[in-house]
């Protein structure tokens, strides 16, 4: 081992190299056995600021997305995570490692159901068994709330220490694996009788693919992810995480309730000014108006002149997802990948002056949601930001004939 390299930069360029070889169709058990043999292991700190180096540098976010399995496996077994202390039950990186946990299960489980159809000759009739692979990928679609944690609450706080890169890239990788689960459980339900012969198909060429795009996704955050968050993250952005987890959900575990690190300091932060606010056709208190905003029935969200998030209503039935740790972050930032240049587009329309508003309508669940967005302007037109309204019309648009009398119900007459 008289060649290792424990120069900590050229160890980095040494890592970028062969990354970039891999990009090169460099073979990754080629690259590993080159990297072991220079490096030992790879230092987690090092594969999150090489890759943001190669984005820096101009290699697009598209190549690194394309490429970003071959990586992991260059780098699988290689990884130093350095001296990372353990968590306990309740901190958030234990909850994300509790839910791959059981992800993982999942995954084994449905495994074992692929190995039964293969075993069964291709004309045999494997129905029952189709019946288990759709009820364990039901239960695995349940990580798109393991990853909006990760979109909404994470993400955010890495972006604030100046690592932007990675989550991006990881964001890219989610919205894959959000299409290859939804089309294998499109494909698994319309099926109701099947052969084995038939079924193979279906898994080789669509389950499959999705049950791998979940447990790759599960090593990046065990091996690289949450160690990089528990170097870069404090502890009171870590109960920041804790606290506004349940808005968006856990994904196939219960974690316990009641954690707090010791060094924060958990003061409720209600609103206790009663002052009157004074606008022109009236005036609220503090209290009023925030139950106001909250009680109107479709949600908003506020994005300054400079594209910051600054203010979102908490109503009781929300359509999106939204927690506080989006206040202050980049709007491009909120969106996926895939839909940033059409973000960009509206608000630099609304910049100009040359639109003031543009609508979208969407069929979400059962409901028809309208999504609309306003530039809000100041008395001299100049640009004060964007304004999101979402409604969801299912109830309204079945709406017929005139109510003139009292009732109580939601139901039209």
């Amino acid at each position: 081992m008289s060649e290792l390299i424990n120069n900590a930069e050229k160890r980095k360029e040494l890592l970028k190299h062969m990354i970039l070889e891999l990009h090169k169709g460099q073979a990754p058990e080629a690259v590993k056995e080159q990297l072991v043999r220079m490096m030992g292991k790879v230092p987690t700190a090092d594969i999150v600021e090489v890759e943001q180096q190669l984005i820096n540098e101009g290699l697009p976010q598209e190549e690194v997305l394309k490429l970003c399995d071959i990586h992991t496996q260059a780098l699988k077994g290689i990884i130093d995570h350095g001296d990372i202390h353990k968590t306990e039950a309740g901190h958030p990186e234990q909850t994300f490692r509790m839910e791959n946990r059981a992800l993982a299960w999942e995954i084994d489980t449905i495994r074992k159901v692929f190995g039964e159809i293969e075993s069964k000759s291709d004309g045999e009739d494997v129905s029952q068994l189709w019946i288990e692979i759709r009820n364990h990928l039901n239960a695995l679609m349940d990580v798109g709330k393991h990853y909006l944690r990760k979109e909404h609450l994470l993400f955010p706080f890495l972006e604030s220490h100046g690592i932007n890169g990675p989550p991006k890239v990881m964001w890219g990788k989610h919205d894959q694996t959000r299409a290859k689960l939804k089309t294998a459980l499109q494909a698994i339900s319309t099926v109701k009788s099947i052969t084995s012969g038939e079924a193979k198909q279906i898994i080789n060429s669509l389950v499959s693919p999705a049950v791998e795009s979940i447990e790759e996704m599960i090593y990046k955050e065990n091996e690289i992810l949450l160690p990089m968050c528990l170097k870069t993250l404090s502890d009171s952005e870590w109960h920041q995480i804790y606290q506004q987890s349940p808005e968006v959900g856990f994904c196939l575990y219960d974690p316990p309730m009641g954690w707090k690190p010791a060094s924060v300091n958990d003061e409720s932060t209600t609103i206790k000014d009663n002052k009157r606010i004074q606008l022109p056709s009236g005036s609220f208190t503090l209290p009023e108006l925030q139950a106001l905003l909250n009680t109107i029935p479709f949600d908003l969200t506020f994005v300054d002149k400079n594209d910051r998030v600054s203010f979102f209503t908490q109503g009781k039935e929300r359509i999106f997802a939204r927690n506080r740790a989006i206040i202050g972050r980049n709007v491009q930032n909120c969106h996926p990948p895939s839909s940033v240049d059409m973000v960009e587009k509206i608000l630099d329309d609304f910049k100009s002056g040359k639109e003031d508003k543009c609508a979208f309508w969407i069929n979400m669940k059962d409901k028809f949601i309208l999504i609309e967005y306003f530039a809000m302007r100041d008395e001299a037109g100049g640009y004060l930001g964007c304004l999101e309204v979402s409604q969801d019309l299912t109830e309204k648009r079945q709406l017929q004939g005139e109510r003139r009398i009292l009732n109580y119900s939601n139901q039209g007459s």
